[in-house]
């Protein structure tokens, strides 16, 4: 059973950091790529930034270009989000989610095939 489960969200001040995980399990994540999304209360869902199934392509949201930064752990089928210089902005549920790969490209489109639980990440002083 493919499954997806999302950790490391939390409270932040401002200008701080979080490294959210994403742990699949029952899939081969050479064959997937991975994105992560985020929905703030009223808005919504925001692709944020994917890798592609080699971890050769990542594309990442003009919002946090330069402050997020996704990778992969294929020994430990994890896909991190490290996220630095965070904003209040930056509030909201992240969930990442997983496509069969019919290229080595990734998008941030909501055409994932499969979704996590999701995890908060609050900034707020």
């Amino acid at each position: 059973q493919l499954q997806l489960v999302e950790s490391g969200g939390g409270l932040v001040q401002p200008g701080g950091s979080l490294r959210l995980s994403c742990a699949a399990s029952g899939f081969i994540l050479d064959y997937y790529a991975i994105g992560w999304f985020r929905q703030a209360p009223g808005k919504e869902r925001e692709g944020v930034s994917c890798i592609s199934s080699s971890g050769g392509f990542t594309n990442y949201a003009d919002s946090v270009k330069g402050r997020f930064t996704i990778s992969r752990d294929i020994a430990k089928t994890t896909v991190y989000l490290e996220m630095k210089s965070l904003k209040p902005e930056d509030t909201a549920v992240y969930y990442c989610a997983a496509a069969l790969a019919v290229s080595d490209l990734c998008v941030l489109s909501s055409l994932y095939d499969y979704w996590g639980q999701g995890t908060q990440v609050t900034v707020s002083s």
